[in-house]
């Protein structure tokens, strides 16, 4: 019990990538995730994606999830990914939510993502996140 009070509440980072504009689905899991007691940061909409990358490094984030409807999800992603190693977060755990189908979810689940489409339930996103991060944190000491 007394590790569970001295660990850091989890940091996440919400961001719209692109020119996509729809950001209720975010909002809603912004609100979920500090309901469910972690930190979140959300960017707003229209975000560059070194940008995001950047404030990730600066807000010592444990996961940073994309939020899209726009179908650029698999290249706003893999950008993610390379400009977070360039920053040398190669520790953060990464999410995408929003319009995501078929094929798209394994690319990106093989390239490490936790994928959340249209309809996921909160309590299952919620939980993905509090175990994805906690096997980072117990993998980096």
């Amino acid at each position: 019990m007394l590790r569970a009070m001295t660990e850091r509440a989890i940091r996440v980072l919400i961001a719209k990538p692109g020119l996509d504009g729809h950001d209720r689905g975010a909002k809603v899991v912004v609100k979920a995730l500090r309901d469910a007691g972690m930190e979140v940061i959300y960017t707003g909409r229209h975000q560059r994606i070194d940008a995001i990358a950047s404030i990730a490094v600066q807000e010592d984030v444990d996961v940073v999830g994309l939020s899209t409807l726009s179908g650029a999800h698999v290249d706003q992603c893999s950008r993610l990914v390379t400009a977070l190693q360039a920053r040398g977060m190669d520790d953060v755990v990464l999410m995408a939510g929003g319009t995501i189908w078929g094929e798209s979810v394994r690319v990106l689940q093989d390239q490490g993502y936790l994928v959340f489409p249209v309809g996921s339930k909160i309590p299952d996103i919620v939980a993905a996140i509090r175990e994805s991060v906690h096997q980072v944190r117990s993998l980096t000491g």
